[in-house]
């Protein structure tokens, strides 16, 4: 029965995810591209969609099928050919992220972890629509130190604050997480160039994009994990206490307490027989 909701959830998930702010944000007149033919969103997309189906489904054998069916049938609405290699890129994208949100059903650290680049990604979108560096520097910031609290509240969901020792490594896979997306997209804009050149310029645009990001947005970083802090806190606070442990005597009597020594106490004694005087022989 959990799959009659979770499957089609999974689907809207995948796309809007994935690709409605794309798709939405205005297309060419008279196309219908489910899926922009761009390698940056293809990728990016297909992961960010991925991990959110992963997460609904919460199997890896289920979710890992229905996000390939879902990305090669969005492929095929779209009207693009099985023959690209775009579409092997996009499966494979939608794969991982399936895997990865899957596998974060059982650990939060993990869910945590898989939700680093779609977060990353989605803070760094307003950056295209904007060119006041104020208004810029405000509203990414506000999305990245946001990003980040989440991040570190999903890590803490299940453990409480004995997953706290996540939160170092999790916040560098999250500013790595932003170089990632430099470097793809990147990479989408140098197309017909040697493969050379668009590596070694997706390494540079990768370490180049730490500088500034922790140069203009570390108070709002800061911001992000001071805000983390009380969120677990409170959410560890409105959990119910811990059952008491269960009493290993409960269904056993009170006599299996006493030692081995003392169980003679409640043996009952056995009934004494009274023999008849011995008469002497006359």
């Amino acid at each position: 029965m959990r799959y009659l909701w979770s499957v089609p959830a999974a689907v809207v998930a995948w796309f809007v995810g994935g690709f409605s702010a794309t798709y939405l944000k205005g297309l060419p007149e008279g196309t219908t591209y489910f899926v922009p033919p761009r390698i940056d969103l293809v990728v990016l997309g297909g992961i960010a969609g991925g991990v959110l189906a992963g997460l609904l489904i919460g199997r890896i054998r289920i979710a890992v099928p229905v996000v390939l069916i879902v990305a090669a049938g969005m492929w095929w609405l779209t009207g693009n050919s099985f023959g690209e290699q775009l579409l092997v890129t996009l499966l494979m994208a939608s794969a991982l992220g399936g895997f990865f949100g899957a596998l974060g059903t059982r650990s939060t650290v993990v869910a945590a972890f898989a939700l680093a680049l779609p977060v990353a990604w989605t803070a760094l979108r307003p950056a295209e629509q904007l060119t006041d560096w104020r208004w810029l520097w405000q509203l990414n910031g506000l999305l990245v130190g946001a990003g980040l609290a989440v991040l570190l509240y999903v890590a803490c969901w299940k453990r409480g604050w004995r997953s706290v020792g996540s939160w170092i490594p999790l916040t560098g896979f999250y500013l790595a997480c932003f170089g990632i997306v430099a470097s793809v997209r990147l990479v989408s804009q140098s197309t017909g160039k040697p493969m050379d050149a668009v590596g070694d310029a997706s390494t540079e645009a990768f370490f180049q994009s730490f500088e500034p990001l922790l140069r203009e947005y570390w108070p709002w970083m800061v911001v992000g994990v001071l805000l983390a802090i009380p969120m677990v806190a409170l959410k560890l606070r409105a959990l119910p206490p811990p059952p008491p442990p269960a009493d290993p005597y409960a269904d056993k009597s009170n006599d299996a307490v006493l030692s081995d020594d003392l169980d003679w106490i409640d043996q009952e004694e056995p009934r004494r027989r009274l023999l008849a005087r011995r008469q002497p022989a006359s």
